[in-house]
């Protein structure tokens, strides 16, 4: 009876020595592929206050998957989507949103005149180009992306829409919008980590004054 006890309790280590061993290959492999997945990253952002204005500069890194970047070769326009939010806190409730900014920023490459163009506006852009707000043409890729990931005093409020008595926190997101890209393609992004490029940041607002 001993020696079956014994047997028994043998197996089972083994068999608890094998499902750990397990565990630690499959995290071992999602670590893998968290890192050859490069994820947006918000390196400096700064709210001041211009005159009458609340703008917002920030710099987002990110790279280019090669199979976004194969996409844009091949005619695909690609929207990046900025927003900023400032919310009133209020410990009795939860925090009232009393400002909201977005910029759409559509990135294209022209294969006739192998140029890439940026068009920015506050909504959506449509194939009409209304509502754009700056267009930029440039001849390399990394230009036109540097022009992407850098937002400089860009009006996120007016003064007034704020109670300046009160606590404010600050959210910004940036990230592609998967969901501008055409309808096949949006399907064949669903679950790919190589379409991800998002990045948030949450503080509170502590408004410098621009000289």
């Amino acid at each position: 009876m001993t020696a079956f006890i014994t047997h028994c309790l043998r197996n089972a280590r083994l068999d608890l020595i094998g499902l750990l061993a397990c565990t630690c290959l499959v995290w071992g492999s999602a670590g893998d592929a968290w890192a050859q997945t490069s994820a947006a990253e918000i390196s400096s952002i700064k709210i001041e206050r211009a005159d009458d204005a609340i703008v917002l500069s920030a710099n987002v890194q990110f790279e280019l998957s090669r199979a976004v970047e194969e996409a844009l070769l091949k005619g695909v326009a690609m929207i990046f989507v900025a927003e900023a939010d400032i919310l009133r806190e209020r410990w009795y409730w939860t925090n009232k949103k009393v400002a909201h900014a977005e910029r759409h920023m559509r990135l294209a490459y022209q294969p006739l005149t192998r140029r890439w163009r940026l068009n920015v506006s506050s909504g959506q852009i449509t194939h009409a180009g209304s509502g754009l707000a700056l267009n930029q043409t440039f001849d390399a890729l990394p230009d036109a992306l540097a022009a992407v990931q850098r937002l400089s005093r860009w009006k996120i409020a007016a003064v007034s829409d704020l109670d300046l008595e009160q606590r404010h926190l600050v959210e910004f997101r940036f990230g592609l919008d998967v969901f501008q890209l055409p309808r096949p393609l949006q399907i064949g992004t669903l679950g790919q980590t190589d379409w991800e490029i998002s990045a948030f940041s949450r503080q509170p607002l502590m408004l410098e004054t621009v000289p």
